[in-house]
């Protein structure tokens, strides 16, 4: 196919089912945005003028101290269904743990949610938060003092964040989706030819590796489709890269500029591509074989604007990584694509990730194309068609995979881009909390994922707390050890051993607040800045094909948690000290001392705890040797080797684009072979390939391991490799996280084995790396 290049000097051609807005900013200042900042800094001036006037009139500490004690008179006899039972007496754990066993008989007998189970666990979780939000309201805030009130009620109001999402997420989940039944029976009008619509593949591209791009392309070229036109979007326009789409047949275009980042380029693409369809490919992703099969299908209803689909990672997150759990723990991202998005698309307002996802070009022209002057132009342009009356859904099978961030830097940087472009939604027109045309339910289902990002300054909240118990004094949180049995640990255990359940399996609670506390710093000041300053940043395109041989510390990211690591540390201590002296283990001890104990006691526990996140969130933080370009894959072939006269058999144990490494099925190959070539056909792939050994060990059963590097691979091979690591339908798995008890287990063991200093394997070949 020759190379589409499009001409820059020509007058742009007329669109007529693309109006005029397309090219434009939709979030260029204007009389909107201003109002929208006017209200916030009027609302925050008015808050702080407020709280100083109160301030002002309630100077005195008798005065403030006299009315906290009315409101305190006020909760002293709460209703009797807020009582702990006087005649429970020493049963106070009965209904926990009746509670407890009967939700996980319920999971036990439906492994996974089905609509059942879900109400049954949904609404048991919907009762105990609402009776533990009135306890604590009622019954725990410590307003003794004015000190004690502000912590108490800023300890309250952070929790109160992190439960309405929770609630948000508990309403939606009897709505929760599974689409893979009608991608069955959708599937079946492409195979027969009954629908088979134009398609455009896109793959933007800015600054992305060569050899990234190219397995991208290859893997668009095979998708099992008649009519597609793959087309690669140069957005840096370089000339290697346009070389790179002459030698694989693709179209490539480019433009004058860069002018809103991916949107704009995808916008400018749209007036000179034609198909009915497009699907949008980001450069390091690869689609299966079968990828427009499953997905072109649901199109027949004329109703449906856009679907995405599930997202998979060939590369292990940086996270698990650096902890050396990257044969364990699931991406982060997959408790998106297995829990959140099937809840939004039970109301059909499925978030676009941006990338393996397909849209119909008629919407996108009605929405006025995709959104640009915001970082998540994907993620609005899904709202601009839900506004519409168009339906955005969500297809929960992985068609295609891609390269995660490679380091923690890359990671978090990757997160900052997510939450600053999220919550750009309250400053510009499609806001989905006030852009007309979504219901009601749809708004609620938005007002939860905007409201996540603010979770990352409740857990900075969280990590403080504890130090205002050791170096203030200050109890915020006032309850006796019947009480926490009877409201606390009922709401605590079945919350905790429902939440991989309801998520599929894919994070458990212990792993995802690991993940929360690594990047709650970072998170948390973009979140504030971006509520003062929403377009300071622009688009940064997240780093990828990038290797590392030794371990790194991220200084930068890690001085915070370095900081409150030391100061929890010794607020344990003091902690620990301060039941020592009060009396902790006393029997007689007076009221206001009790109370104090009590106080002190859940400081240590909860500094104890933090102590231990923070030290592995500080591991995390320390990145791993990654040697490697190319991701190892753990695949099966039958080989054959030929070095001159010698042919040896053997399976392979694994493989990469750059290599394979081989056990041999039979004897008779001596070390001496040692950087000799040889040649590799892979028998099921009928795939011959030119290599040189570069290691050979020797088994117990003399039967040999050899490490091969390839040589020079042609277009047609390396076609025929890529198609066999990345295109085969079905291969990308979903993996289950551990339970509670392990991730528990498999904290600790990091915190106390960290990986730099127990493994073996520092400075070994990628292959031992790929398989550590």
């Amino acid at each position: 196919m020759a190379v589409k290049e499009a001409d820059m000097t020509a007058t742009k051609p007329h669109l007529p089912d693309l109006p005029k807005s397309l090219q434009k900013s939709a979030l260029s200042p204007n009389l909107f945005i201003r109002r929208i900042r006017l209200t916030l800094f009027s609302m925050v001036g008015i808050f702080l003028a407020t709280g100083l006037g109160v301030g002002l009139w309630f100077i005195r500490e008798d005065r403030v101290t006299a009315i906290f004690k009315q409101v305190e008179l006020l909760f002293a006899n709460p209703p009797l269904w807020l009582a702990v039972p006087v005649a429970a007496g020493n049963y106070l754990a009965v209904p926990s743990v009746l509670l407890l066993v009967a939700v996980l008989i319920v999971m036990q007998v439906s492994s996974s949610p089905r609509p059942w189970s879900r109400l049954i666990v949904g609404t048991s979780l919907l009762l105990l938060i609402v009776q533990y939000v009135v306890w604590r309201l009622f019954w725990t805030l410590n307003l003794s003092d004015t000190f004690n009130s502000i912590f108490s009620i800023g300890l309250l109001t952070l929790e109160i964040i992190t439960i309405v999402t929770n609630v948000i997420q508990l309403i939606l989940v009897s709505r929760s989706t599974n689409r893979l039944g009608e991608a069955d029976i959708n599937e079946m009008a492409v195979l027969d030819g009954d629908y088979l619509p134009t398609v455009d593949v896109m793959i933007p591209t800015y600054d992305e590796p060569s050899f990234i791009l190219k397995r991208t392309i290859i893997g668009c070229q095979a998708m099992d489709y008649p009519r597609k036109t793959v087309y690669l979007l140069d957005d840096t326009r370089r000339p290697e890269i346009k070389a790179l789409a002459t030698e694989l047949g693709c179209e490539y275009i480019i433009r004058p500029d860069n002018l809103h980042a991916k949107a704009g380029n995808l916008n400018h693409a749209l007036n000179f591509t034609s198909g009915e369809l497009l699907t949008v490919f980001d450069a390091d992703f690869v689609p299966t074989k079968n990828f427009l099969r499953r997905t072109v299908g649901f199109f027949q209803n004329d109703s449906i604007a856009l679907l995405q689909t599930h997202q998979s990672f060939f590369n292990p997150d940086p996270v698990a990584r650096n902890i050396g759990l990257e044969n364990i723990l699931p991406q982060e991202v997959e408790i998106f694509s297995r829990y959140y998005q099937p809840l939004r698309d039970g109301v059909e307002t499925a978030l676009c990730y941006g990338s393996s996802f397909v849209a119909r070009r008629s919407a996108l022209a009605e929405a006025g194309g995709f959104a640009t002057g915001t970082l998540s132009e994907d993620y609005f342009t899904g709202v601009r068609l839900s506004a519409k009356g168009k339906r955005v859904i969500f297809l929960g099978e992985s068609l295609s995979a891609g390269l995660s961030a490679e380091n923690m830097s890359a990671h978090i940087t990757q997160r900052l881009r997510w939450a600053r472009g999220t919550l750009q939604a309250f400053f510009i027109e499609a806001n989905p909390l006030r852009i007309r045309g979504l219901k009601l339910i749809q708004r609620l289902a938005h007002l939860d994922g905007l409201l996540q990002w603010f979770t990352s300054v409740s857990r900075v909240g969280f990590l403080l707390m504890p130090l205002a118990y050791a170096f203030f004094g200050v109890i915020p949180w006032r309850a006796t050890t019947q009480e926490m049995l009877y409201f606390f640990m009922p709401y605590y255990l079945v919350q905790l051993f429902t939440f991989s359940w309801l998520n599929q399996r894919s994070r458990s609670a212990l792993i995802s607040d690991i993940y929360a506390v690594s990047q709650c710093f970072p998170v948390a000041l973009t979140v504030l800045q971006t509520l003062f300053n929403p377009f300071s940043k622009g688009f940064k395109v997240t780093p990828k094909g990038v290797s590392s041989d030794r371990y790194t510390f991220n200084w930068k990211l890690a001085s915070p948690l370095v900081v409150l690591f030391i100061f929890t540390a010794v607020s344990l201590w003091r902690n620990l000290g301060m039941c020592m002296v009060k009396g902790a283990w006393s029997t007689t001890v007076e009221p206001e001392v009790a109370l104090q104990i009590k106080g002190i006691e859940l400081g240590w526990l909860w500094s104890s705890y933090n102590l231990i996140v923070l030290g592995v969130a500080l591991l995390i933080l320390l990145d791993a040797p990654k040697p490697d370009l190319y991701e190892w894959f753990d695949l099966r072939r039958t080989v054959r080797l030929t070095l001159g006269n010698l042919k040896l058999w053997g399976i392979t144990t694994m493989i990469s684009e750059g290599g394979a490494e081989i056990a041999l099925t039979q004897a008779g190959l001596p070390r001496h072979y040692f950087g000799e070539s040889v040649q590799v056909e892979i028998q099921e792939e009928n795939l011959c390939l030119q290599a040189v050994i570069t290691q050979i060990q020797q088994r117990e059963d003399d039967y040999p391991i050899v490490q091969l590097k390839f040589a020079e691979v042609t277009t047609p091979q390396y076609r025929r490799l890529v198609e066999m690591l990345f295109c085969r339908p079905g291969q990308w798995k979903s993996p289950q996280a551990p339970g509670e008890l392990q991730s528990l287990y498999l904290l600790v063991k990091s915190f106390f084995t960290p990986r730099i200093l127990f493994d073996r394997q520092r400075k070994i070949n990628p292959v031992e790396v790929a398989k550590t």
